[in-house]
């Protein structure tokens, strides 16, 4: 938690994040920043996330694993007759962290069973053999932070 942040932040950025269906992942490439949309799952201050075995992300996140994310939630748009003066009530949380591969089979499946949870809370089976061929990266969180328009 960063000192200046309050514990009804922590409340408000846990319900944020709990509630959301998509992380966005912004990764390095350079001088030009990647950023792509993500199921995930969440936990203990640690953000969960599969992949397939191949591609861009992936290749970036090998080569430097430190990210920026983002959440955010829309609840209205404010029209006005000056169209410089529209508005907009929303909510975001963006944070910093370090990405890790996770290697371990039982550890994959713990964190798939995290991404799973955060969709649904039906208990499924997860095939092995789909495991055994899932990249699964997990995201610790160093930093992060709330902010919010109630316009």
């Amino acid at each position: 938690m960063a000192d200046n942040q309050s514990s009804s932040d922590l409340e408000k950025i846990d319900a944020l994040i709990k509630n959301s269906i998509v992380c966005r992942l912004g990764i390095n490439h350079g001088k030009i920043p990647y950023v792509v949309p993500l199921s995930f799952g969440y936990r203990d201050n640690t953000l969960y996330f599969h992949s397939r075995p191949k591609g861009k992300k992936l290749n970036l996140l090998k080569d430097g694993p430190n990210v920026c994310f983002e959440f955010d939630r829309v609840t209205e748009v404010i029209e006005a007759k000056n169209p410089c003066s529209w508005d907009m009530k929303y909510q975001s949380v963006i944070g910093t962290g370090k990405v890790e591969f996770i290697e371990k089979m039982e550890d994959k499946i713990k964190a798939l069973k995290v991404i799973i949870s955060q969709y649904t809370d039906r208990q499924m089976k997860i095939p092995e053999a789909q495991v055994k061929t899932t990249i699964v990266f997990q995201l610790a969180i160093d930093n992060m932070a709330f902010k919010q328009n109630s316009a």
